[in-house]
């Protein structure tokens, strides 16, 4: 019943792209090199696309295949070591952007998940939703006590079509594994389990309400961002209520100059919160684009944002997070040399790279960057520049980085908007610089020790044995018995891949069949085409991949 289901996943998803005509981008995997060849026997396409860019054209074909396509695009469009820019700038204009469900549908969501009725639980509720989104909307509430509120609502039915279309996102992960070149370190299957992942966090609205919560415990002054309150006893897995505020979306320069609003100000600490988020406090908001950042326009003399929608939220591991921060201070002082070092004592390069050629190319990239006025660098731009430059040497892209990356286009897009000469590398400089001195510094290093020294002291005694224990395994032949144990799981991948060569051939012939059958018999629809591209989307997702030396 799986297969089936990825089948018709694979075959909507194949005949949206020929709609599109999107086959174009099938070039570079090499299963669907053919289709150069049934080009010319394509149908015209409509009038209304042949106009269009292959960036647009993606854009609408990921519109409506879903909200996870939709998601999987908004990642994508943060990858431009990977995607070109054309396509990439028209990805990140992907909006969940879908009709709203019916009130009442809403309203029995939430006395389903309160478990009471919405009369008791609220003084007034607005049929009418605030907003929409593929995942949730958003209902105006007034609170027992009369404070104004707002409830976010899970869509009904939406685990389950989310269920649906991530099989189909697995199965197309694992094609560009087997066939996309460099995949061993572009790994695009652990870039959909960051999809995955940021997809179940979106369907826990507790998990969210928590986010928001350790979000304004972070930022609990205010001065430079204000973060709703949650009001606990009306929130569930399914149900979120928090603060009602008001504001006016970060690019909306008419409003923010009407309020009156130092916009250079602004700019400045959207920065400064950014680094603050990442590095300090380990915890940052990952979707911060304008509909998600607001204005306080009540404060005049010193601005502040809004933050909303905290169903994205990233952090990185503490190491990932110290070499990070260490390269980004090398890069602001040009220190070409420990650039190249740190990426390779990160472990995200292998030692064996030549850091007196990775330090050169680092600096073929960053030196003309400096040429210009330091208002004009833009600090994303730089690292998506870097990014292109690692790959040549081997770069492991950890896929932890992809929401920083993300945060840090969209921080910077903000900041050019109600600044445009506002100078990044000036303010985020010194910035970054404090907190490092603030974190990794001896009273700090103490105080660390001192928390953890009750547990070594706990596990000091257990260590004579723990030591004793792990000499006798190596001379009973544990290491032997670990042997065996990887020679049965490389046998078990074997049988798997085995398995799936002849379900993918025999699918794939069956469907290819098919596809010249109705040809044959003059079908004109699309339906022979889509046939088609699903038999040779079979084979790909059958065929083994070719290994390298070393892999097994």
């Amino acid at each position: 019943m799986k297969s089936l289901r990825i089948f018709s996943g694979l075959l909507r998803f194949g005949m949206v792209l020929l709609r599109y005509r999107l086959d174009e981008l099938f070039d570079v995997v090499r299963p669907f090199r053919p289709l150069k060849l049934i080009r010319p026997l394509l149908p015209r396409p409509r009038s209304d696309l042949r106009s269009l860019s292959r960036g647009v054209r993606l854009r609408l074909a990921f519109a409506e295949l879903g909200p996870i396509f939709v998601k999987a695009g908004q990642v994508l469009s943060t990858r431009r070591d990977l995607v070109p820019d054309d396509i990439a700038n028209e990805l990140a204009l992907l909006q969940d952007q879908v009709p709203p469900f019916d009130g009442q549908l809403a309203q029995a969501q939430i006395e389903s998940e309160l478990k009471a009725p919405v009369s008791e639980l609220f003084a007034s509720f607005d049929l009418k939703p605030l907003a929409s989104a593929s995942i949730a909307q958003v209902h105006a509430v007034t609170l027992l006590d009369g404070e104004e509120a707002v409830v976010k609502v899970l869509r009904p039915g939406i685990e389950k079509q989310i269920n649906r279309d991530l099989g189909l996102l697995h199965s197309l992960g694992e094609i560009a594994q087997r066939w996309l070149p460099n995949s061993d370190k572009i790994r695009p299957l652990e870039v959909v389990q960051e999809i995955e992942k940021m997809l179940e966090n979106e369907l826990d609205l507790q998990r969210e309400a928590a986010s928001a919560s350790l979000l304004r415990r972070n930022f609990e002054s205010g001065v430079d961002l204000y973060v709703p309150r949650i009001y606990w006893d009306l929130t569930g897995t399914r149900v979120m209520t928090q603060e009602r505020v008001r504001g006016i979306s970060s690019d909306d320069i008419l409003a923010i100059d009407a309020a009156g609003v130092d916009r250079k100000q602004l700019a400045a600490k959207g920065v400064r919160v950014f680094y603050e988020q990442v590095f300090r406090d380990n915890f940052f908001h990952a979707d911060a684009h304008p509909g998600n950042i607001w204005v306080d326009p009540t404060r005049i003399e010193e601005p502040r944002f809004i933050a909303l929608d905290f169903g994205i939220m990233g952090s990185l591991p503490e190491k990932d997070q110290y070499w990070l921060a260490q390269n980004f201070i090398a890069m602001f002082e040009r220190d070409y040399a420990r650039i190249a070092h740190l990426h390779v004592a990160s472990g995200w390069m292998p030692a064996s790279i030549r850091l007196d050629e990775l330090e050169a190319a680092v600096r073929t990239v960053c030196e003309p960057y400096f040429t210009r006025p330091l208002s004009q660098i833009s600090i994303a731009e730089l690292v998506v520049k870097m990014f292109q430059v690692a790959r040549r040497f081997q770069l492991t892209l950890q896929p932890q980085l992809i929401l920083l990356q993300k945060t840090l286009l969209n921080i910077e897009g903000v900041g050019r908007i109600l600044d445009p000469e506002i100078d990044i590398w000036a303010v985020a400089h010194p910035v970054l610089k404090q907190i490092l001195k603030d974190r990794y510094n001896p009273a700090r290093t103490l105080k660390v020790v001192r928390r953890q020294l009750p547990e070594w002291l706990h596990t000091a005694p257990q260590m004579p044995a723990l030591v004793r224990e792990w000499l006798q395994q190596g001379v009973n032949g544990s290491a032997e018995l670990a042997a065996a144990q990887l020679l049965v799981k490389q046998q078990q991948e074997l049988a798997r891949r085995q398995q799936r060569l002849l379900a993918g051939s025999l699918l794939g012939f069956c469907l290819l069949i098919t596809a010249a059958l109705l040809f044959i018999a003059g079908h004109t629809s699309d339906w022979p085409w889509a046939f088609g591209l699903a038999g040779l989307i079979s084979f790909a997702w059958g065929w083994p991949r070719p290994r390298g030396p070393g892999q097994g």
